[in-house]
């Protein structure tokens, strides 16, 4: 499991490293928000352990842009502001838990695994490619933190190709999967649906993860 660890105080971001380490964690550490924020950026992390006061960008903000970008990613505050206040902008930002300074590395342990394992069990029904997330259970498609509207195909389309994700699906295998038509016609309603598709979760989005490939099909990925 990979955590990113965002704490200014260089003495504790090193206990609390070593610590997880010592538990099989691996673990990045920034010293600011805005290297968090580029290292939340490009990789891909199980969880967060982010304090508040942080230089360049404050863990409130941090926390509503990790949200924003991945909704299900488990974040735990850990600072030394401790009023109910306090603790309120920090769930109401998104955080999942709340641990104030001083602290036992033990209590971080617990309550690390405990956030964890509660997505693990709700993303057994969640589909995700970058930003973009499916829920098999509410059929909620989610981009960005933005709820995208679908049609009933439109759905059925996307959760075939995000359950494929990374593989070209040719249009046959698409016609018996999704349209469940036992043969592949002339007709070019997959690839309107395709584009519909498209635009809805790629038009206003970046990067783009709707992907022609030529004589092949279509394929879902980042890239």
């Amino acid at each position: 499991m990979k955590v990113l660890l965002v704490e200014d105080e260089e003495r504790l971001a090193l206990f609390v490293q070593k610590g997880l380490e010592a538990e099989s964690y691996r673990v990045d550490v920034a010293y600011d928000g805005y290297v968090g924020k580029q290292l939340f950026t490009h990789n891909e992390y199980d969880a967060v352990v982010l304090d508040i006061n942080l230089p360049q960008i404050n863990g409130i903000e941090l926390c509503r842009q990790f949200k924003a970008d991945n909704s299900s990613m488990p974040i735990l505050m850990l600072t030394a502001l401790d009023s109910l206040d306090d603790k309120m902008n920090g769930f109401n930002a998104g955080a999942d838990d709340y641990l104030s300074k001083p602290f036992e590395f033990i209590e971080l342990l617990a309550r690390l695994r405990a956030i964890t394992k509660r997505y693990n069990i709700s993303n057994q029904s969640l589909l995700r490619l970058a930003d973009l997330e499916l829920n098999l259970n509410t059929k909620i498609v989610t981009r960005h933190g933005q709820r995208i509207d679908l049609t009933t195909k439109e759905y059925a389309l996307l959760e075939y190709l995000m359950a494929h994700r990374g593989k070209i699906i040719s249009r046959t295998e698409l016609a018996e999967k999704v349209w469940d038509l036992s043969f592949y016609t002339s007709t070019n309603v997959i690839d309107v649906y395709v584009s519909y598709l498209r635009k809805k979760i790629d038009r206003d989005f970046s990067p783009k993860l709707l992907h022609t490939v030529v004589g092949m099909g279509y394929v879902l990925r980042e890239n």
